[in-house]
């Protein structure tokens, strides 16, 4: 059953005739509302759903094969709610292992989202480099042939945090962690040594623009912070257009969409507001594993 947590309203796409795009924008939780943030500057007229498979959260601790099982069949019930235009898998998690599966099973349009590696190695001006991952985004053979492709030449280092994602699942939830257990998670990032240091940061998982004030703020010393979301957006307006002139978008026809919304409360709430989505809504897929 989907109910509209916010409104009090029940949401029905179906009676919501868009002369504009639909965009889905998918995650497993929250970190991709730093990729619908810059899709809808690109795009604030179009139709949105912003989907996090909540219920799924973290993606990390699944096995591949269980991770494209899961993202193909919430991914089937969301196009067949929503019937989107165009689809950006905002996860690199996701995007690393399921693209292929998605595209193979369903003919709608998808943008991935992968670790940031060719332009920080392009930025980087000392050759120290590091790549901020997930643990499972960090180990994916795709990540590696990334850097043999366009970093070889650069020092990079892979630092997998098992935490930072959660910590911005708490930071959007009004329940922030501390500065040193930030600052835990984020020490190994900065490398040092006689031929220079890291001056270049890769953040490749979308969670984590979602920490970056504080990451500047505990930096030891200045680096870049590559956010792979205004790429991403750029990409949307490559594949479907600019702006419809003459036409602005209704917040009615923007829905934030959880698979549980176990851990939605009043702080949440109001963020999803903040970030432009006014309209809450659960589609109940339980992660059934084993």
């Amino acid at each position: 059953m989907r109910v509209d947590l916010l409104a009090g309203a029940t949401y029905n796409p179906a009676v919501m005739p868009s002369p504009v795009p639909t965009i889905l924008v998918f995650d497993s939780g929250l970190g991709g509302l730093t990729v619908f943030s810059e899709v809808l500057k690109a795009r604030p007229d179009a139709r949105y759903v912003y989907a996090a498979d909540d219920a799924g959260f973290p993606y990390g601790r699944l096995s591949e094969a269980v991770l494209a099982e899961r993202v193909v069949s919430v991914m089937e019930r969301l196009i067949g709610l929503h019937d989107p235009d165009l689809v950006v898998v905002a996860c690199n998690t996701a995007s690393t292992v399921v693209l292929p599966h998605l595209r193979e099973r369903f003919s709608v349009p998808f943008i991935g989202t992968v670790p940031a590696i060719k332009p920080a190695a392009q930025m980087t001006q000392t050759g120290y480099v590091t790549v901020l991952a997930t643990p499972g985004t960090v180990a994916r053979d795709y990540t590696r042939d990334l850097i043999e492709t366009y970093a070889a030449g650069c020092k990079v280092n892979l630092v997998g945090s098992r935490r930072l994602a959660g910590i911005a699942e708490a930071e959007m939830a009004g329940e922030p962690v501390p500065d040193d257990e930030l600052m835990s998670e984020l020490q190994p990032c900065f490398v040092a040594d006689e031929g220079g240091r890291t001056d270049v940061v890769a953040l490749a998982c979308t969670h984590y623009p979602l920490l970056l004030p504080r990451f500047q703020a505990l930096a030891p010393w200045p680096v870049t912070w590559i956010d792979p979301a205004p790429a991403i957006a750029r990409r949307v307006t490559q594949l479907i257009g600019h702006p419809v002139p003459g036409h602005e978008a209704d917040e009615n026809e923007t829905v934030a969409v959880f698979t549980s919304g176990a851990g939605i409360g009043p702080a949440l709430r109001g963020a999803l507001q903040d970030k432009g989505l006014p309209v809450l809504a659960i589609e109940d897929m339980p992660l059934l594993v084993g």
